[in-house]
C-alpha cells in the first residue's frame, strides 16, 4: 500500500488547508439554528471559501455532488445535499461537513455535529460520537497500527449501547481529496491493510455513530445515505498529522478543548 508521507513544504500547506477548514466551521456556527435552511449554510460556506479564503469547496462537483458541503440531518449518516426546501427545527441533529481545497491545492477536512435546541437522544449520540474520535485521536503516533484507532472507537460506540458505521470510513488526505490509507472505525482489516502509523502520514478519521443498526443505504440522488432503520447518526471528523512524537490536528477548532492531548 502506497501511503504518502508528506515533506516538510507538504506539511506546512496542510497546515494551511486545516486552519481553512476549520475557520469555515468558525463561521457558519453563529447561524446554524432553527428556521435556517441548509441550502442557506451551503451559500454562506461557499462564499466564505471562495471570497474570504481565496480557496475552492472540494465536494462541488466532486463525481457530480452538486453542492459545496454536506448536510446531514438526524437519520442521514453522511453526503446529506443541501437545500432550501427544509429548515433546521428544534430537536434535529446536525452534521456539517467541510472540505476546503486551498490554492495551493491541498484539502482539508473536517466536520462537527449541531444539536438544534434540546434533544437528550440526539445530545448523548453527538458526545458519545465525539469522544469516539478523540480517543482514537489521543493513540495516533508512529508505530501505532490503524485497527487500535479502529478498536477505540468500536469498543466505546458498543459500550455505549451504539453501532458503527461500516460502509463509509475515513481516508488519506493531501494533494488528494481521498488518498491511502483507508481508516475504518470498526475492527475489521486486512492484514495487509492494517499499517503502522509513520511520521508525515495525514489521515481523516470521521467516525459515523447510530442509536440502532449499523447498516445503511443511499437514496435514489446517489449521494445521501440514511440508516436503514431510521434511527438518529452522528459523525465528527478532524484531518490529523502523524509527528514524530503523536499527532497534530490540523483541522481544531479555537473553541475546541484538546487538552486529552496533553497527558
Amino acid at each position: 500500500m502506497n501511503v504518502p508521507i508528506k515533506t516538510p513544504d507538504e506539511i506546512e500547506k496542510m497546515r494551511e488547508a486545516g486552519r481553512q477548514a476549520a475557520s469555515v466551521l468558525e463561521m457558519i456556527t453563529p447561524f446554524v439554528k432553527a428556521g435556517i435552511t441548509t441550502g442557506e449554510i451551503d451559500r454562506r460556506c461557499h462564499a466564505y471559501i471562495v471570497d474570504e479564503l481565496g480557496s475552492t469547496p472540494a465536494p462541488l462537483n466532486y463525481h457530480g455532488f452538486p453542492k459545496s458541503v454536506c448536510t446531514s440531518i438526524n437519520h442521514v449518516v453522511c453526503h446529506g445535499i443541501p437545500d432550501d426546501g427544509k429548515s433546521l427545527k428544534k430537536g434535529d441533529i446536525m452534521n456539517l461537513d467541510i472540505t476546503v481545497k486551498t490554492a495551493d491545492g491541498y484539502h482539508g477536512d473536517s466536520s462537527v455535529m449541531f444539536v438544534i435546541g434540546e434533544t437528550i437522544q440526539g445530545e448523548r449520540l453527538c458526545r458519545v460520537t465525539q469522544e469516539c474520535l478523540y480517543r482514537s485521536i489521543a493513540l495516533v503516533r508512529p508505530g501505532v497500527r490503524l485497527s487500535t484507532l479502529a478498536r477505540a472507537i468500536q469498543g466505546h460506540a458498543e459500550a455505549s449501547g451504539y453501532s458503527v458505521v461500516r460502509d463509509f470510513c475515513g481516508h488519506g488526505i493531501g494533494a488528494g481529496f481521498h488518498e491511502e490509507p483507508q481508516v475504518l472505525h470498526y475492527d475489521g482489516y486486512a492484514p495487509e491493510a492494517d499499517i503502522e502509523l509513520a511520521a508525515g502520514m495525514c489521515f481523516t478519521i470521521e467516525p459515523m455513530i447510530n442509536v440502532g443498526d449499523s447498516r445503511t443505504k443511499v437514496l435514489r440522488d446517489g449521494w445521501t445515505a440514511i440508516t436503514k432503520d431510521r434511527s438518529l447518526s452522528a459523525q465528527w471528523e478532524h484531518t490529523l498529522l502523524v509527528t514524530e512524537t503523536g499527532v497534530e490536528v490540523l483541522t481544531a477548532r479555537h473553541d475546541e478543548d484538546l487538552s486529552f492531548l496533553e497527558r
